[in-house]
């Protein structure tokens, strides 16, 4: 570029690359080295980004009940629907089309003790005794729509806006958009509470038709979150940089005739990853740290609790260091799914996560981090007023409730509204695909920005079609 030309630079970024002749270039070349300012290069696409506008939240922890809690027995109080119960649905309703064809059965009463809790008043009944504490920290959704009405379809849509697989999920959508405050963790952590196999696997935090490196990664659900982090005995630092650097070459020269197999440099980053977490990672997941009391906050003293309570104290100690979006799965295998017996399975499965989620809010809340990281709950859908099997309900994509907590949100709030037998959204009714607008915004990513091209086609998390919600 020359100097002895005088014109008027025509954008701040013209201005930046012309000033003192190129040597401001230079200064800027240095900047880049730091990840704010060097978002988004080929050479880091990991790194953290400028987000779009202010955020409210730098981190997600996502509560997912696999299978689909009932929403008429734990935060959408409907008395219409005891006084009803053994009846019919009333002819006034649109007759519903469920995953078992039980529209016809009888309203199902709910068993639960409901009261109003905290200075808000929110209704919440005795399943959540514990989370009912922090009511005037909840917004509470009670006008939840999905379009899937099986466990595959509203697995998959609530964690990737779509009701068929191959979509990225929405911790990739985060991890594209913002990159991660700490290169040494993944930027996007799967967490279950057990061994079993969520429904539709490892595409619920998968990558898509993105480069793999923005997948999530799974921890252990027992023993050691991390396997095989420590190197073999009699191996060295020195002599594991000096493998790690071997790989990457031959990787490399062999990714360099295939450029669209992100697997490959997904692979490579992976070990790097894997070889700065072996210095970071340990005492971010190390949980001998925590105090007597903090463990006991979380129910890890209690067998029916400890499983996610632990769950949830890695995922405060995750977001502590800086990664961006942890999802916790709660009932993996769909447990929740209670087509009968709801009574006995969803009493277990509630007490299971009651105090672990509470003790989650009030640790964030206590060290200053609820303000900043966005807490989700919810599951795939909600169950139906009517009967199934006499004493279970069936599959409700209609309307459900999901709430969240934390990131910047006014609490002790309801939003929306189900009628009055919980069936059908009918106030504020809000998709999937307005929740996971509304959720970036909070990030403080513009949902109809974060772009990314996929065979011609300009692609979105929302597949143009949701809203970000201004009430929430």
């Amino acid at each position: 570029m020359s100097c002895d030309r005088i014109e008027l630079p025509s954008s701040r970024r013209e201005f930046l690359q012309r000033a003192g002749c190129g040597f401001g270039a230079v200064a800027l070349a240095a900047l880049t080295q730091s990840p704010l300012l060097g978002s988004g290069t080929p050479l880091n696409p990991v790194a953290a980004k400028i987000p779009h506008h202010r955020a409210r939240a730098k981190s997600v922890i996502f509560l997912f009940m696999e299978g689909g809690p009932s929403h008429l027995d734990t935060f959408d109080y409907k008395p219409l629907l005891n006084q009803l119960a053994g009846q019919r649905l009333p002819d006034s309703f649109k007759p519903p089309i469920t995953a078992m064809g039980e529209a016809g059965s009888p309203l199902l009463e709910c068993k639960r003790e409901w009261k109003q809790r905290g200075q808000s008043g929110l209704w919440v009944s005795d399943w959540f005794e514990n989370v009912a504490k922090h009511a005037d920290e909840l917004t509470v959704i009670r006008s939840c729509a999905s379009s899937g009405i099986n466990h595959a379809g509203g697995v998959c849509s609530m964690n990737t806006g779509s009701v068929f697989g191959g979509r990225p999920s929405l911790g990739a959508w985060v991890s594209y958009g913002l990159g991660t405050e700490n290169e040494n963790l993944p930027g996007f952590v799967v967490l279950k509470d057990s061994e079993g196999t969520v429904v539709n696997g490892v595409r619920n935090w998968g990558n898509g038709f993105m480069p793999a490196l923005y997948q999530g990664v799974e921890l252990n659900a027992e023993g050691v979150p991390i396997k095989h982090l420590e190197n073999p005995k009699g191996v060295s630092m020195e002599r594991q940089r000096d493998k790690l650097d071997l790989l990457a070459s031959l990787n490399r020269q062999y990714g360099e005739t295939r450029a669209d197999n992100t697997e490959l440099e997904a692979r490579i980053r992976g070990f790097e990853l894997a070889f700065r977490m072996q210095s970071e990672a340990p005492q971010a997941v190390d949980l001998s740290k925590e105090t007597e009391a903090t463990r006991k906050l979380y129910g890890m003293d209690r067998e029916e609790t400890a499983v996610f309570g632990r769950n949830c104290l890695l995922a405060r100690r995750l977001v502590e260091n800086g990664v961006r979006f942890v999802q916790l799965y709660s009932g993996a295998g769909s447990k929740w799914d209670s087509h009968k017996g709801i009574e006995k399975a969803h009493t277990k499965l509630c007490a299971s996560v009651d105090q672990p989620i509470a003790g989650l809010l009030s640790d964030l809340k206590a060290r200053g981090l609820l303000e900043e990281t966005l807490v989700v709950w919810g599951g795939e859908f909600g169950r139906t007023p009517m009967s199934e099997a006499g004493d279970g309900r069936d599959h409700n994509p209609t309307g459900f409730t999901m709430w969240m907590a934390g990131g910047g949100l006014a609490g002790g709030r309801t939003i929306g509204s189900t009628d009055e037998l919980g069936l059908y959204a009918v106030e504020d009714r809000l998709h999937v695909h307005d929740l996971h607008a509304t959720i970036l915004h909070l990030l403080g990513i513009d949902h109809t920005k974060l772009i990314y091209p996929n065979k011609g086609r300009p692609e979105r998390i929302d597949q143009n079609e949701g809203h970000v919600y201004a009430k929430i």
